[in-house]
Formats: C-alpha cells, structure tokens, sequence
C-alpha cells in the first residue's frame, strides 16, 4: 500500500516518556521530496464495558492538554512489550474499572491523526461483567497514581451514552467510536462483531499484521 513512497532520511527530535518525534524526508511516487513530521505512539486498547442492563462505564479523567476532564471508556497503552492487545485490554479494565469479563469482542481498529501520528487504537466490547474481589484490586494496582487517582466512574444506558455523544457531551475519539459503534452493533443483533482475538493491523500499513 506504500509502493512509490520511500523514507530517504530521518532525524529523531524528541524521545519522550511515552510518545517520540521524528522527522522524515519522504520521496513520492512523482519524485519529489518532502518533510513530514512523524510521532511515534505505542498504540492503545479501548474497552466499552456494557453490563447485562445495557449500561456501559463511564470514565472522566483529567488530560492535561485539553486542561479538563474528557468522558472516556476504559483505555490503556501498548506499552508492556509482547503483550497481546487482547490481555492488555483485559489487565486494563480490572485495573482501571475493578471489573472482569467472560465476553469479549473486537468492534472497531481506529487511526489516531495519521497525518502526525502512528497511534492505533482496537476498541473491545466486554460484557458478563463481574467485579474483581476488593482484596485483589490493590494487586492490580487500581487506584493508581496522579490523573488515574482521581477517576470518576458512573454507569448509563447505551442510549444515553449516545445522545451524549451526538450533544457534544463525549468527545474522546475512543468513546464516542466505541460507544456508536457498539450501539449500531447491537441494534444487528451484534452480527458485526469480530472475535476478540482477530488479527491485529500492523501501525504501518507496509507492515504484516499481528496475531
């Protein structure tokens, strides 16, 4: 999918805590040049929670960045090297929401501002939900430290997790994917759902993909 374009030079800018910065000199298919700013991401996994009543959870997080608290959905970084998206998403919803679930789908594979960015993002959908044993959530280290200390959590319908979405309400790119694309799912009779263990699309698409 990338035949006629060649990365001819590159230059690291920044190595961060999580994220990196390169630039790339890139060569098109015509021939000429150009720079393109690259940021190097890890990837994400993303958990819409849904419970036997049709609620999903709900996360408010403060983000720095956006100086405020989003309404998101339980998410997490792929950043433990070798492990699967699938148990990084199951290590985050115990870890983040103190839940465990015998159901789980694959609903969506998202790019991040691939513009800028190499961040790629699978969004889950967990149901049969039970509750980890309190005495086991500090193993698991759930309550965390700095932003994820101050987690808020509440449960509402899928439905109204949407319309939230549609106000303006949610505006994290995973909720409101995860959250729409759920609700379409459900409307089929989840006949849209791929198994929780599909394969996985490589950050570049030159690239095989995983599992």
């Amino acid at each position: 999918m990338s035949a006629g374009y060649e990365t001819v030079a590159t230059r690291l800018v920044h190595q961060g805590r999580v994220i990196s910065l390169h630039i790339d000199e890139v060569r098109m298919p015509a021939g000429q040049t150009a720079v393109r700013d690259v940021v190097e991401h890890p990837g994400a996994v993303m958990i819409v929670a849904l419970d036997e009543a049709g609620q999903v959870l709900l996360l408010s997080q403060y983000r720095h960045p956006v100086g405020g608290f989003l309404v998101e959905i339980p998410a997490g970084l792929l950043d433990k090297p070798g492990e699967p998206p699938l148990e990084a998403a199951r290590r985050e919803l115990a870890e983040e929401a103190g839940l465990r679930a015998a159901s789980w789908h694959t609903l969506l594979d998202l790019r991040v501002s691939p513009g800028s960015m190499n961040q790629y993002a699978r969004v889950y959908l967990a149901r049969e939900l039970t509750e980890v044993p309190a005495d086991e959530r500090y193993e698991l280290g759930q309550f965390g430290e700095y932003e994820e200390a101050d987690l808020r959590t509440e449960w509402v319908s899928l439905d109204d997790a949407v319309a939230r979405v549609h106000a303006g309400e949610i505006q994290h790119y995973g909720a409101v994917a995860g959250l729409l694309a759920a609700a379409g799912a459900r409307d089929q009779d989840w006949r849209p759902l791929r198994p929780a263990d599909a394969p996985v699309p490589p950050r570049r698409l030159d690239q095989a993909p995983a599992g």
